[in-house]
């Protein structure tokens, strides 16, 4: 894909990724002022929900647009419940900060649509309808392209439509907005597409709003790679997949390997979430090997050599799944059944409550990484890397969406609640996809990957050295480059 692209506001800049070349702009405070050139034509930007994203990025821009004529305005349904949570964070009726949903996407010159997934399918076609002539709809996912391309409908032609997307949950785009009062730069990189363009506005516009909720970096990509990269990658190693590792791995040390259920948990979620997460973050996944005895080179190698095909398979399924659209109508249809069967929480069984009582005695050192659990996990996270590659995605977004994003965002949430309450508390899609595609990694790690690492078979060198060699461990010293020397706090 083409990553070129011309912004009459912000300087662009080329850089190197392993082999390809791609076009970005860095973001910091010091381009605040830059904000109201680039939103030019823009009274009243409209932030539509307060979910996951809504809150952070609502705040993030009024912060940021401090001192201009420009209006950041919460549009919530009648009686909404989260109109006390938008009036608690400063927004107000009194103020002309805060109304009905509809007023407020008819009287905004960009609207950003970041209601849930499912319920951007249920109102687009009133969105559009109420929409301004010349106005700009701003959505954080790609899911409403995807639903259109799969029903043969498109958006209405007199607005521009972008997209920015923060590579990390809403909390986390927040959190570390608020840490770049500090530190110049800190947040949550962010990748922008310009869907259409009807004035020759829609590039600033979008660069305009990754900069103003704290992006350090933004590159470019499609709305509709953008879904299939973000829906995947959470089913992936971003949440489904880590999710099935650690099931399969705690049962697998407790059973097998005769561990008490302490030292499994550490072992397997601990790790995850603890010094392998931080490993990557700081010094690449390469490191996580590089860092190990001869001993421990050995189990990482094999383990890696049998799970890497497994872990290969589920993806490629998911991949066909979400760009087939069979897994937007699996999200719409579920949400259908919520009335009738609400989603379960999975924190009450033993392996969640195990983890309660680890965290509770946690002792600020990391515990040491586990050469299994990190084969296992560093193969999952490259099977998506080639997956992504083979796909034609950007290397930016294949690093931020199967590395930055887990280990600079989820993964830390992780560690500070627990596998478990993610997977309860993110977004409906990625919930559902969790739920869906976990189990799906946990059978064939089980099946494949444990029953091949028991039976002794070789390790596959090749798959070893194509690890050791791969071109994603230079891209990420390059995104590595690009981020603030700040890990997110999530004290309380």
């Amino acid at each position: 894909m083409d990553v070129t692209f011309k912004s009459n506001v912000f300087e662009t800049e080329v850089i190197t990724l392993a082999d390809t070349q791609e076009m970005i702009v860095r973001g910091g405070r010091d381009k605040f002022p830059l904000l109201p050139k680039a939103f030019a034509g823009i009274k009243q930007i409209g932030v539509i929900g307060w979910g996951s994203q809504g809150p952070a990025q609502a705040q993030n821009l009024r912060d940021s647009l401090e001192g201009t004529d420009i209006r950041v305005k919460i549009g919530l349904r009648p009686g909404s419940s989260s109109m006390v949570l938008a009036r608690e964070a400063g927004f107000a009726e009194e103020s002309n900060t805060l109304g009905e949903m509809y007023e407020v996407v008819a009287e905004s010159d960009m609207v950003l649509l970041l209601i849930s997934d499912a319920a951007q399918i249920d109102h687009y076609e009133k969105v559009f309808a109420t929409m301004k002539d010349g106005a700009t709809l701003g959505l954080s996912h790609g899911f409403l392209l995807g639903h259109l391309e799969s029903i043969g409908k498109y958006f209405p032609k007199n607005i521009n439509v972008v997209g920015v997307c923060p590579k990390g949950m809403g909390p986390s785009v927040r959190r570390l907005y608020v840490q770049g009062k500090e530190i110049n730069g800190a947040g949550i990189n962010t990748s922008f597409a310009v869907e259409q363009d009807i004035d020759g506005r829609a590039t600033d516009h979008a660069l305009g709003w990754a900069v103003a909720v704290g992006a350090p970096y933004v590159f470019m990509t499609t709305l509709g790679n953008e879904y299939r990269s973000d829906i995947f990658g959470e089913r992936g190693i971003l949440l489904g997949a880590v999710h099935g590792i650690v099931e399969a791995l705690y049962r697998r040390f407790v059973m097998q390997e005769g561990m008490n259920e302490e030292r499994a948990f550490i072992d397997s979620v601990e790790n995850v979430t603890g010094p392998l997460s931080r490993t990557i973050s700081h010094d690449g996944i390469l490191a996580v090997y590089d860092q190990l005895d001869a001993e421990g080179k050995a189990v990482f190698e094999k383990i890696y050599s049998h799970a890497y095909k497994p872990a290969f398979e589920i993806l490629l399924e998911i991949y066909d799944e979400v760009s087939s659209g069979n897994e937007i109508r699996s999200v719409y249809m579920a949400g259908n059944r919520f009335d009738r069967f609400p989603m379960g929480k999975i924190d009450g069984t033993r392996m969640w409550q195990v983890g309660e009582e680890v965290r509770s005695r946690r002792t600020p050192a990391m515990p040491k990484i586990n050469p299994f659990t990190a084969g296992l996990y560093c193969a999952t996270m490259m099977a998506q890397i080639d997956l992504l590659i083979e796909k034609g995605h950007c290397l930016s977004e294949v690093a931020n969406e199967s590395v930055i994003e887990a280990v600079d965002s989820l993964n830390p949430y992780m560690h500070f609640k627990g596998v478990a309450f993610m997977v309860d508390n993110c977004s409906t899609t990625a919930r559902l996809g969790s739920r869906k595609w976990a189990p799906r990694f946990d059978y064939n790690i089980v099946q494949q990957a444990f029953v091949d690492y028991d039976a002794d078979r070789p390790v596959d060198a090749e798959l070893i050295a194509a690890f050791k060699s791969h071109k994603v461990h230079e891209a990420l010293a390059v995104c590595a480059t690009m981020r603030p020397s700040v890990d997110i706090s999530l004290s309380e």
